[in-house]
């Protein structure tokens, strides 16, 4: 009976050795989450790896990865981070336009902020004419937002997107439209306001640069409170 007993045990050691050794061979997909195992609770760096990890994917891999409804928000965000700075350049005509289907699915689908910043991004880079206006002002409301990384993403990409040496009328009165909104719905948390936060500096950036293409008359447009900041 004891005999029996220990071939039994050794029999169970024996497979589980056997499985253990197979699991670490097996090599890992683009969907395994390696990266999210490790101690890393930071968001930025959370996308930066993933970014640093899918650099060298093929641009059909990587629109397959945005298309994946089984990757977490970070990794869809960084593939689309990917494309965006490997391959949104460089598609044109019908390649162009499944690229943006793919994107403004993606886009309709996430809840995640993270994803809508890196889409909205990559699709004022594709077509900057038809999605300024849609995407840009997203893009401000995105400066309000509470995690301190998607307000540094989205201000990062309102940045490449205006770019300072932009002269286009259009583009600033969105900007300028967009933010005087805002400015306005907050102004009487900033009558006391000298010594502007982060969030606020950023907004105050982007609507100098607004002021600068449209021309001082657009001061008289802004709550006294705003005026002072400037």
């Amino acid at each position: 009976m004891e005999n029996n007993l220990m071939k039994q045990i050794r029999a169970i050691f024996f497979v589980t050795f056997v499985l253990s050794a197979f699991c670490l061979s097996v090599p890992q997909g683009y969907g395994q989450d390696d990266i999210a195992g490790q101690s890393i609770f930071d968001d930025k760096q959370l996308l930066d790896g993933y970014a640093q990890k899918y650099a060298d994917f093929s641009k059909d891999v990587i629109l397959e990865m945005i298309m994946d409804d089984t990757l977490n928000s970070y990794q869809i965000a960084s593939a689309v981070r990917v494309f965006k700075e490997r391959y949104s350049g460089e598609v044109v005509s019908r390649e162009k336009s499944r690229g943006e289907r793919i994107l403004v699915r993606r886009l309709k689908l996430t809840d995640s902020p993270f994803v809508e910043v890196e889409i909205m991004h990559t699709l004022c880079r594709m077509d900057r004419y038809r999605y300024f206006q849609p995407m840009v002002p997203a893009l401000i409301q995105k400066l309000n937002h509470y995690n301190a990384a998607v307000n540094e993403i989205a201000f990062n990409s309102l940045n490449d997107i205006i770019d300072v040496n932009n002269k286009r009328a259009r583009e600033a009165r969105i900007v300028f439209t967009t933010i005087r909104k805002m400015l306005f719905l907050s102004r009487n948390r900033l009558v006391n306001v000298t010594d502007p936060d982060e969030k606020l500096a950023r907004k105050l950036k982007l609507l100098r640069w607004s002021i600068k293409v449209l021309g001082r008359q657009e001061l008289n447009r802004l709550p006294p409170e705003v005026i002072n900041l400037l």
